[in-house]
């Protein structure tokens, strides 16, 4: 892990530092490690408040990056930043995205393709059958779940979505390393060998309610799509589903009884124009995911994102060196080798010997690069 990915652990710790002013700091510094040393008056020429930056000299005393970040490592938790290949590019495209995920578990290719199951917590026996349904429809066709890890749809989503041999990522309102509620202790064991827990809150963060929000959409911006399943009109599910619309996601709802409050939410949202959701089938067809495994073996052979885009058109047929691209690229060396990395096992390029790589023709013939 690189020296630089200290600092954004750091300023994660600050309160007040979020996506905007962490924006405004790289802006203005270049580099966190340069904002996180930088004297009181450039702070401010940064934009930073007086409180902000009394919080970030608080934590600067107290906190000590480098046993942080070899507790974190300890634990077996990864952490992804803007700068990281492998940080989800689905989530890059919502306003706002977390400068930060913690990653216990694996994010995989194939979790591009993905769809929330939320709802209620007190779930009825209706409300159960349905979200194993979906779960498990879902987990079966290659369609990761993602979820809460809460009581209720969120666990039966999850366990459902693994006992079909699919995989399913849980988005914390704590830090990866504490999980709530205490029950869903195995479940997640589970999750971390096929998927995976993520949250944007430091490791250590214990559960609090006002976490909870807005890991939602976290949830929501990793998915194509947000399904419904008995939500009361004060739901969390309904905020994720909010934010789901907002970020131009499809929104399914699940009809339930009239008379029950755990579906007044659901029923709601169907009256307010979400699509309502009568089988789990129908979720592929709307999202035109019917050959979903096609989808994943076509993404493998291309470039993901932009980064991987720009690597393979500034490669020729000659062996580069992966210091050579960073600086012609003018991209961090750090983000070149994970990208690099990503790229091999895609059989976009392969390494012929050190940090040097050599494109691979098919691929560059696909995209006429030749």
């Amino acid at each position: 892990m690189t020296d630089e990915k200290l600092f954004w652990i750091g300023f994660n710790l600050v309160k007040g530092i979020g996506a905007v002013r962490l924006q405004a700091l790289l802006d203005h510094f270049g580099e966190l490690s340069t904002a996180w040393q930088a004297p009181v008056c450039e702070l401010e020429q940064a934009g930073l408040s007086p409180k902000i930056i009394q919080n970030l000299l608080q934590v600067r005393r107290q906190v000590d990056l480098s046993r942080i970040l070899s507790e974190i490592e300890r634990k077996g938790i990864q952490i992804l930043t803007w700068l990281d290949a492998l940080y989800p590019q689905r989530l890059k495209e919502i306003d706002q995205p977390p400068p930060v995920l913690y990653l216990k578990g694996s994010y995989e290719l194939e979790d591009a393709w993905a769809v929330a199951v939320v709802g209620t917590r007190h779930i009825t026996s209706y409300g159960r059958q349905v979200a194993a349904e979906i779960g498990n429809f879902l987990g079966s066709h290659g369609i990761t779940v993602i979820s809460g890890l809460a009581r209720g749809v969120d666990a039966v989503a999850h366990t459902a979505a693994l006992d079909a041999g699919g995989r399913s990522l849980a988005i914390l309102g704590s830090g990866v390393d504490r999980i709530y509620p205490p029950e869903n202790r195995q479940l997640a064991e589970r999750l971390c060998q096929a998927g995976g827990l993520i949250s944007d809150y430091a490791p250590g963060t214990p559960p609090d309610s006002a976490n909870f929000p807005p890991r939602n959409r976290i949830i929501s911006g990793l998915s194509l799509a947000t399904v419904v399943i008995e939500a009361g009109l004060e739901s969390g599910a309904l905020i994720t589903a909010t934010f789901a619309a907002e970020q131009g996601r499809e929104v399914f709802a699940v009809p339930g009884n009239v008379n029950a409050p755990q579906s007044a939410g659901a029923n709601r949202l169907i009256q307010d124009g979400a699509r309502p959701l009568l089988a789990a089938h129908e979720i592929l067809s709307a999202l035109e995911l019917t050959c979903i495994e096609e989808k994943i073996e076509t993404r493998r052979s291309l470039p993901s994102d932009p980064t991987e885009s720009r690597i393979i058109n500034e490669m020729g047929f000659e062996a580069v060196h992966a210091d050579e691209l960073s600086t012609r690229l003018e991209i961090p060396i750090e983000t070149v080798s994970a990208t690099l990395t990503m790229m091999e096992l895609k059989g976009l390029v392969r390494q012929v010997g050190g940090m040097s790589y050599v494109a691979v023709r098919e691929s560059m013939g696909y995209y006429g690069v030749v």
